[in-house]
């Protein structure tokens, strides 16, 4: 099986880092009004999609130089997976009892699908970056959020959703 050569890893790309990082920061700013004004997709949700179209754009890329225009579209494999994830994650979103549930599990189900799309491109540096910003996103900002909402939870319950059962 032939494969394309791997970005090496012995180096993190900072225009790489710069795009990913300014797509974080902008996500969380657009979420952050929501979050201050109670709505269910907030700082996490905004963050993490945002970041996950900028780590699409930058994979998409990276593969059209890497193999070379008319050799396949990438494209086509990104369009795919968006499908199949908003299949999936549209099925996850529950509205129940005057709340939203698993909107960020949703979001962030789309940027494990990216994230392992660079991987099996061999997009190391991407898969880095990628992996960092987003623990940060989904661990840090449960706790920034719950310091600015209280004891409000509206996304990604699992635990309040298994005690409503």
């Amino acid at each position: 099986m032939e494969l394309n050569e791997a970005t090496a890893l012995h180096w993190i790309d900072t225009e790489v880092l710069l795009r990913l990082g300014v797509a974080a920061v902008i996500g969380l700013l657009l979420g952050l009004d929501r979050e201050l004004r109670g709505h269910a997709a907030g700082l996490r949700t905004h963050g993490l999609v945002c970041f996950s179209a900028a780590a699409t754009t930058i994979s998409v890329l990276a593969l059209y130089m890497q193999l070379g225009p008319g050799r396949m579209d990438p494209l086509r494999l990104f369009e795919a997976t968006g499908a199949f994830i908003g299949i999936v994650g549209a099925g996850l979103i529950v509205f129940s009892k005057g709340k939203l549930h698993n909107i960020t599990t949703a979001a962030h189900l789309w940027l494990a699908s990216v994230l392992g799309i660079a991987c099996g491109a061999g997009q190391w540096p991407l898969v880095a970056i990628g992996f960092v910003i987003s623990v940060v996103m989904i661990t840090i900002l449960r706790l920034t959020e719950k310091w600015m909402g209280g004891d409000r939870r509206l996304e990604d319950d699992d635990e309040g959703e298994a005690a409503d059962r």
